[in-house]
Parts: structure tokens; sequence; C-alpha cells
């Protein structure tokens, strides 16, 4: 019988779309920082020596987006000029509008009107009981990777390893739908120009042995580590990265469906944000209670329209009480506005930048309102 798998992928803080993820991220935190109303939809591009930010900014602050370029880049860890982008030698380009005042208008909040969402869309919250964070495992294993890769090159613990790289995990599951084994890991780096077995040798015991629990490999674990060989050129010189482009990453792996808007750089004005941040609250709460081993759930919203066109939760199977009887529950319970998802997650506060690297969900990591589990209670009930 074909083996059941499922694989994630995750990216180091130095790849291309992430240092422009966590630009973005930045750039929006220090405004909130001394404007918590500011619309804000920054995007940003980088190539080999050159960082480009656009979007549309409205807000009564004013912050250094050179200065903030270049602190986050050298923090990323792009310090050399032979990196082929360094934080000391970039072209910063600069170009901002403000809000068009005909999406303005539908988000504002005014007599006789609630504030509304942004843009329409639909958003998707996922959780399930594989792990203690209530994240799938191939996801949680490739982040873990890539923080670790991340960790060896800070310390210098390795010293030719350089800012980017990515990992992926592929997991082998039952025939419930339970994890059993890591079936193959893949991890690549960009390194010093120096013999590609010591690389190899270097990432596999400092990265892949010290991240991937012993009790999900035995001997027929594949691992492909740099597998091109050579990875010496890399970040934007070896290629072009823009906000956004990294969803999959920022979310559950594809385990879950998505939604399509990307979240770096918006203030939580904008549903793609804050919406898909309330429906991983409201679903890792269902998990979190027992009611159900699994749970994906979609919020839509319409333009300028305060509550949501659509709730759909599917707890695929695994619920022990309706799907109707969850969703009462949740309307009962959640705040599904705008407004009502910023002020039940406190959304206006310079938080974002942190959650650019190694996903927005499932954080242990760092203190982020989704990932709150003081709704539980409201769901144990119905048991």
């Amino acid at each position: 019988m074909e083996k059941k798998l499922f694989t994630s992928e995750s990216v180091t803080s130095g790849h291309p779309d992430k240092i422009c993820d966590r630009l973005s991220d930045a750039i929006l935190d220090a405004i909130l920082t001394h404007d918590k109303d500011a619309r804000v939809a920054c995007e940003t591009t980088v190539t080999t020596g050159l960082v480009l930010v656009m979007g549309e900014i409205t807000t009564t602050t004013y912050v250094d987006i050179q200065e903030i370029v270049r602190n986050t880049v050298a923090k990323i860890g792009y310090n050399r000029g032979k990196f082929g982008f360094d934080a000391e030698n970039l072209a910063v380009l600069v170009s901002i509008n403000s809000q068009s005042p005909d999406i303005a208008m539908g988000v504002d909040e005014y007599d006789g009107h609630e504030q509304g969402a942004g843009d329409q869309g639909l958003m998707f919250g996922f959780a399930c009981d594989e792990t203690e964070n209530f994240m799938p495992l191939p996801i949680e294993l490739a982040h873990q990777l890539v923080r670790r890769l991340d960790d060896v090159r800070n310390s210098n613990l390795v010293d030719f390893l350089r800012p980017d790289g990515k990992s992926q995990v592929s997991v082998e599951y039952d025939e419930f739908d339970r994890p059993l084994r890591v079936d193959s890991v893949v991890v690549s780096s960009q390194h010093a120009d120096i013999p590609i077995e010591t690389v190899r040798d270097a990432i596999k015991k400092h990265v892949i042995d010290a991240v991937i629990p012993r009790h999900l490999v035995d001997e027929n674990t594949k691992y492909y580590i740099n597998p091109t060989g050579k990875f010496v050129v890399g970040g934007p010189k070896g290629d072009s990265g823009l906000t956004g482009r990294k969803i999959i990453v920022d979310t559950y792996g594809g385990y879950s469906r998505h939604g399509g808007g990307a979240f770096s750089g918006k203030d939580p004005s904008k549903v793609d944000r804050s919406a898909s941040y309330m429906a991983r609250y409201i679903a890792k709460n269902i998990v979190a209670s027992g009611v159900a081993s699994k749970c994906e759930v979609q919020l839509a919203y319409a333009i300028g329209v305060a509550q949501p066109v659509s709730i759909r939760i599917d707890t695929f199977n695994t619920a022990k009480v309706s799907d109707d009887l969850i969703i009462e529950t949740v309307r009962k319970h959640f705040r599904l506005t705008p407004k009502g998802i910023i002020e039940s997650l406190d959304l206006k506060r310079p938080i974002y930048e942190q959650t650019a690297n190694y996903g927005h969900m499932g954080r242990s990591d760092i203190d982020l309102p989704w990932e709150r589990l003081d709704k539980v209670a409201f769901f144990k009930e119905l048991l």
C-alpha cells in the first residue's frame, strides 16, 4: 500500500522573501509604537544591493524607513559586502502613498457606521492535536530546523554558514491520520566556499540531529542536505525577494486551506491578518478543549462591512458534538467584527516583527494573544 506522506517547508530569516516580510513588519511596528491607529499596507522587495519599500501608509507619525531597513538587515546577518547584500551599502528606495479615501471610507468608524473590513476576503485558522502547540507535525519540525539553522549560525557554533536557507520535512501518517515517522528531511543552507561534505556533516550533527526526535527516525529515513551541492551565492544576490510570498510557511505548511492573503506589513484593520489570527485562536481553543482533535475555521468578509458574511467550522469528523453547536458557541463567545477582533486580541501594538520568521501560528517562544487558551472552558461545557 502506498505510504501516506505529508510535506511542509520553512525558510530561515535570511531567505530573500523573509527579509522582505521582516522589513515590512519592522516598519509597521515602528509606526504603531507612536500611532496605534495608523493604516499601513507596506510591501518590500529586495535584490542585489537594493531594497524598495512601497505601499500605502496613513499616519500621524514619522519613522526613518532608511534606518529601519539598514538596522533590520544587519540584525538578520547581511553585514558583509561579499554577500552581495549588506546593511551599510544598500540602496534604499521608498515609494509610499496614503491610503485610498475610497477604502478608508469603508474602514473608518463614524456616526452610524461601525468599522468595516479593510477588504473582502476569506481567512482560515487551523489546529490539531499532533503537537503540544496544536500545529501539524510537518510544519512544526520544518520551523524548528530553520530556527536551529539560524541559531547555529548566530552563535557561531558553525562559522561557515550564511543567512539564506530552507528546510522541508515529510511525515508518514497511518490510516487514522496520526503521524508515524519522519520519512525524509531536506535542509539547504548558504555557506562559505568550503568542501560540501564539511557543510553536510555539520548540518546533520548540529541541526538535524538536534531537532528531529529520535523516536520518529528509523533506518529508512532519508536526508537531503544541500542536495545540489554548492550553495555559496544566496540571499538577495542569488534571488530576489518580495513581501507575502511565503504565506504557507507563515501558516500551516499547506496542511490546512489558505485564503491567499499575506500578513506582513499590514495593520490589523486588514482582515487578511487579524481575522486569520482570530480563526487560529478559535480553532486552537476548540481542539485544546477536547471537543475535536482537528479543526479548521473559515471567516469571510466584505469590504466596509463589519460582521463576517460567513463562518464555517470543519472538524473532519473528529468532533464529539455537532459542528453547528460549535459554531453557536463561537458566535456567543468570540467578537468577529474587525473592531471586535482588534480589541479582543489587543492588536494595535508593535508585536509583528517577531512573527515574520518561523511562522505566525503555534509560537510558544513569544507571547501572542491568538495563541492563548482562555476560551477552552466554553467548549468543554459542550461535552
